[in-house]
């Protein structure tokens, strides 16, 4: 699989090598990345996790699907909130699953290998699903979306946790500045792998505005859709009831 080049002033893959190259990008980079999102985020990623498994109002002793869980942080903090709850994290990268069942072995979370565009799981199955910067990565995010309302029961929440563009004067451009040129050389320095986190920033170049992924929750049958942005404008997170 060849490195994305850059198309216009954008580094990415071409549509048909994206699910290939991500696998392959999250497995080079699995050790190094807790460390860098700590480092990029300034540790906020944190707080957003938090309020990620907040906004799933899951009930005591609930089933709770993390898609494209990584190392599992989320998992985590679930587990950190409701020590009762069925906590599932699938991934379809074998580095970082195992990166996340060494990292929470013992604390009653599961991982499973499989895709978000076909969730391994039946209907109705979880109270809520959440994703953290996954739909970035994937080919199609109207079946991702279509797949986790398909696995939540009914009342259930899908909700989902992007990297956005801010719209505030100067921090848009500092943001920009930080995220596009200084991103790749800390990643490049931290993982050795400068290219995944040159492709990181890029991918978020074409990825829907907050409130054209509410249309496309919405366009899947998910309801009552809201969201929120964080930390400035630099990520949303949506919310939809099944």
């Amino acid at each position: 699989m060849r490195e994305p080049k850059m198309q216009g002033d954008r580094f990415v893959p071409l549509p048909e090598e994206k699910p290939g190259y991500v696998r392959r990008m999250f497995g080079d980079i699995a050790r190094q990345y807790d460390l860098m999102n700590r480092l990029m985020t300034g540790g906020q990623d944190r707080l957003w996790r938090r309020l990620t498994v907040e906004s799933a109002e899951l009930p005591d002793g609930g089933k709770f699907l993390d898609v494209a869980t990584g190392t599992g942080d989320m998992l985590c903090e679930v587990l950190h909130q409701q020590p009762n709850t069925l906590a599932v994290g699938l991934d379809f990268t074998p580095g970082m699953l195992a990166v996340g069942r060494k990292k929470c072995a013992g604390t009653g979370a599961q991982f499973t290998m499989g895709d978000a565009l076909d969730l391994p799981f039946p209907d109705d199955t979880f109270d809520a699903t959440v994703s953290g910067f996954m739909m970035r990565n994937v080919a199609d995010i109207a079946r991702a979306f279509s797949e986790q309302r398909r696995v939540v029961k009914p009342g259930g929440k899908v909700v989902c946790l992007e990297i956005t563009r801010p719209a505030i004067p100067l921090w848009k451009d500092v943001f920009r500045f930080y995220f596009f040129k200084l991103v790749p050389i800390l990643g490049g320095m931290i993982s050795g792998r400068r290219s995944a986190y040159t492709y990181l920033p890029h991918s978020t170049v074409d990825f829907p505005a907050p409130d054209e992924l509410e249309k496309i929750m919405e366009s899947v049958e998910l309801r009552h859709v809201k969201y929120r942005t964080l930390t400035m404008g630099t990520v949303a997170l949506h919310v939809g009831v099944k």
